[in-house]
């Protein structure tokens, strides 16, 4: 056992008589913990009057303008560097060379006003980033206890692809949630299509809260992304298209409805975009099922 990561050895304190991982039947009552029930799932039952306060979410991405009147600030600024041993996270001031984290920024604040917004740098020089850097920057987002992690941006490599797997895997039993934007071209890339993420691509309808479930994933959901005003480096404010942009969309609407429902999971969590998007929800926002 010594040979697998901390994150999925046994408990130290695994009861004995029983195989590593389980419980005996009878200590299962005295495990207390909160939990949300879903029944009829409604849009104002998931979201409605909700800010996103509470709720911390990572934008790893090229950096983020903290003084961007549409970002609003962070809480955070973080950036990979390299190191002796590999690449390390460590603070720095807020600054997006690209205007990609900032656009992505923006968007969360703008659905989501009063979520906690930290950057982390994974690509360097603006565009472009190396394999061992993102994964060091969201390996350590998932450390530092994130509920949302915003991915828009992917690698098509794929000798990172078990590493992110792994990763994916360790931030949904953390609680933590991935959201990631699909490649814009019909490539395979990662992490998006792992189950452990939710995975979002791109509508060209105008309404930044109108998003639809895909019955034939692995993306799961499509929301805005086409023609999206956008902050932008610099202080200015564009239009761009693309699943980048539809992303956060979907990691803002994410974060409403976990400062609502604080102990959702993450599988519930992904039920509850579920049933309250367009094509599920019936016409009175309350979820069906054929």
């Amino acid at each position: 056992m010594t040979d697998l990561p901390p994150w999925r050895r046994p408990p130290r304190d695994h009861f004995p008589g029983v195989p590593a991982w389980s419980m005996p039947a009878s200590a299962v009552p005295e495990e207390r913990f909160e939990v949300s029930p879903i029944g009829s799932v409604t849009r104002e039952w998931a979201w409605g009057d909700a800010d996103g306060s509470g709720v911390r979410v990572c934008v790893l991405d090229s950096g983020v303008d903290a003084s961007h009147p549409l970002v609003g600030g962070l809480d955070r600024a973080m950036d990979v560097v390299p190191g002796e041993d590999g690449p390390v996270v460590v603070p720095t001031e807020p600054g997006d060379e690209a205007g990609h984290g900032t656009a992505c920024a923006s968007v969360i604040r703008s659905i989501a006003p009063a979520v906690s917004l930290t950057s982390v740098r994974v690509l360097a020089g603006g565009k472009h980033g190396t394999g061992a850097a993102l994964l060091a920057g969201l390996g350590w987002a998932i450390d530092e206890g994130y509920d949302i992690i915003n991915m828009s941006l992917s690698t098509t490599k794929p000798q990172f692809c078990d590493a992110l797997r792994e990763l994916s895997d360790r931030a949904y039993f953390r609680r933590c949630v991935i959201v990631a934007s699909a490649h814009n071209m019909p490539v395979r890339s990662y992490p998006w299509p792992f189950a452990a993420v939710i995975s979002v691509a791109s509508h060209d309808g105008p309404d930044p809260m109108t998003y639809y479930y895909n019955p034939s994933p692995p993306v799961e959901f499509y929301a805005r992304g086409v023609r999206v005003r956008v902050a932008w480096s610099g202080g200015r404010e564009i239009l761009s298209t693309g699943n980048s942009f539809a992303t956060p969309h979907i990691a803002g609407i994410s974060a409403l409805i976990l400062s609502k429902h604080r102990s959702l999971t993450p599988f519930q969590l992904k039920s509850v975009l579920y049933s309250a998007a367009e094509n599920v929800a019936e016409p009175t926002g309350g979820a069906h099922v054929d």
